[in-house]
């Protein structure tokens, strides 16, 4: 199956895949702070489990952070405070 995943095309091997065996297959860190769109709606976390991808879908990986700076060198983070 093809989807697209933060904007580059993936090719999923494996049958039905729902959005959180997405999660893992991607190796997601800390998937309990993202939130997850397919085809520009957002998935409830508690439809993770049962929401099944379908070809071509679009999915989105959002991570919200809230406040802070950061060092940078460039496109380089060196350090988060």
């Amino acid at each position: 199956m093809n989807i697209r995943v933060n904007g580059e095309t993936q090719v999923l091997e494996e049958g039905a895949v729902t959005v959180a065996r997405l999660l893992d297959i991607q190796k997601v860190e800390s998937p309990d702070m993202v939130s997850v769109q397919r085809n520009g709606d957002f998935v409830e976390r508690a439809n993770f489990g049962s929401t099944l991808l379908a070809e071509n879908d679009e999915i989105e990986f959002l991570y919200f952070m809230g406040g802070g700076a950061c060092k940078c060198q460039g496109d380089s983070l060196l350090s988060w405070n």
